[in-house]
């Protein structure tokens, strides 16, 4: 007999996206939002993200989704390879801690193998402790236009 059990499968599994995700994703951009931020009303900015989404993958972003074994998407992630913008990074809130992020921030390196950068609101620790522990570091501070926040631009590049 062996001592050697095989990993546990992951809860998820990572897969492009497809034209009949758009619902459930900004079902779960929104409720990911609201549990990060409380104070600001997402339900009201859905059409922002929706417009902002199709607007994103017109000009050549990708979006890998991580959905759970039955199909359900728990994750997503924007980036834009040409520019190396990652625009959106959303795990339901029932699946922080699950490694859903972690696997869609290699979806994302993957993508955009020269590197990757992003902005992030300041006052977000939990977020900006996730993207330092992935490698990113601060390279500016600015102000999000759209919310008034402070906000870090963060970057990762691959070692030479």
């Amino acid at each position: 007999m062996s001592d050697h059990t095989p990993p546990p499968k992951p809860p998820f599994r990572i897969r492009p996206f497809a034209e009949g995700d758009m619902a459930a994703l900004a079902d779960l951009w929104v409720a990911t939002w609201a549990a990060t931020m409380p104070d600001i009303d997402f339900e009201a900015r859905r059409p922002w993200f929706l417009d902002h989404f199709a607007k994103l993958r017109a000009e050549g972003a990708q979006v890998p989704v991580a959905e759970t074994r039955n199909g359900t998407p728990v994750g997503f992630v924007i980036i834009h390879p040409a520019t190396r913008y990652l625009d959106q990074l959303a795990v339901a809130p029932a699946q922080r801690g699950t490694g859903a992020a972690e696997a869609l921030m290699t979806a994302a390196r993957e993508l955009s193998p020269g590197g990757i950068v992003l902005d992030v609101n300041q006052d977000n620790g939990r977020a900006v402790a996730f993207y330092e522990k992935q490698g990113l570091r601060i390279t500016s501070a600015s102000t999000n236009p759209m919310s008034g926040r402070a906000i870090w631009r963060m970057e990762w590049t691959p070692e030479a």
